[in-house]
């Protein structure tokens, strides 16, 4: 068996900072998105997900993949933006038991109308307390890592 590879502190001091960070930016913007908007985090993301879609739609595994979430968390979230008039289930056009998601009329509306606030908060959370040169700094460390985690398992 490998001898563990401990973090020392400098590290461990940067994988704290990251994931307190990241914890707490994200429900920064949960909130944010609760309180203005009435949806969540992962609800936004499935509006955005099916805005940038070909036709605004995508099969159900696609969205789930697209927004990280897992399949069963998906499915909930699109339940709850069709009950609400923003999204519609389709059948899949090239297989028939394939299920889609659609973005609807309503959905662009409401998407419209919650994206500046989210925008805003993202920009006052995040992106005005870096320079710059930290930006792509954060930007090419993200890109690393998510590269990396998004490879297939060998």
């Amino acid at each position: 068996m490998n001898e563990v590879r401990w973090l020392d502190a400098e590290e461990q001091q940067a994988w704290r900072a990251y994931l307190d960070g990241t914890r707490l930016l994200i429900q920064a913007l949960d909130r944010q998105l609760e309180a203005d908007a009435g949806v969540s985090m992962l609800d936004y993301e499935v509006l955005v997900m099916l805005s940038e879609a070909p036709d605004q739609r995508m099969r159900m595994r696609d969205l789930a993949d697209a927004v990280l979430s897992t399949r069963s968390g998906a499915t909930r979230a699109v339940t709850r933006l069709e009950r609400l008039g923003w999204v519609r289930r389709t059948d899949c056009e090239d297989d028939r038991r394939g299920t889609e998601a659609e973005l609807t009329e309503d959905g662009v509306a409401k998407l419209a109308a919650t994206a500046p606030g989210h925008v805003a908060a993202v920009r006052a959370h995040m992106f005005d307390l870096l320079t710059p040169r930290e930006v792509a700094l954060l930007r090419t460390v993200g890109t690393k890592i998510r590269g990396h985690l998004q490879r297939p398992a060998s």
